[in-house]
């Protein structure tokens, strides 16, 4: 059975001879009653306490496995990323390795064809040389002709000349 500080207060003693004095009995019954209560009043804000922490505890321990899930899912989340930033740069090394050689391929291409050209160039102006040697040799001869003809000519007027009579027409 459980005292309340209302039973200690009203609670009256049998009295005998020579028995207690009653006031200091009352006095110390009713200095107990209230130390009594203020006691439970105490223990009862003590129990309110310790349910509001718990609650808070409960609470907290949550948020912590919320954070410790949010923390989880991040890291998760940040190696996703850079698996992926990587396959993403092993892609792009890729492309630009291929555009490189695609580039250094139509270097190549367009020297080789510089160089055919200039191969071809050179000897085309070989051709055209030993044709203008030719035709400047054809005109040579073709004046050494015209100039033995001119001479042939001349002699052959000069004999005339010297060949026809004086005094005649």
């Amino acid at each position: 059975m459980r005292l309340t500080p209302l039973d200690i207060q009203n609670h009256r003693f049998a009295t005998r001879l020579r028995g207690l004095d009653p006031v200091e009995v009352e006095s110390f019954l009713s200095l107990l009653s209230e130390d009594y209560e203020a006691l439970l009043r105490e223990r009862d804000s003590l129990s309110d306490r310790v349910r509001t922490l718990e609650r808070r505890v409960e609470e907290l321990t949550q948020n912590e496995r919320i954070l410790q899930d949010t923390l989880i899912m991040a890291q998760t989340l940040s190696e996703d990323l850079k698996r992926t930033a990587m396959k993403e740069s092993e892609v792009l090394v890729s492309e630009a390795e291929v555009k490189a050689e695609k580039v250094l391929d139509a270097a190549h291409r367009r020297a080789a064809k510089l160089a055919e050209d200039i191969r071809a160039m050179r000897a085309l102006r070989g051709r055209l040389a030993a044709a203008l040697r030719q035709t400047i040799q054809t005109h040579l001869a073709l004046l050494e002709t015209l100039n033995a003809s001119t001479e042939e000519e001349a002699e052959a007027e000069k004999i005339a000349y010297l060949a026809r009579p004086k005094g005649g027409s």
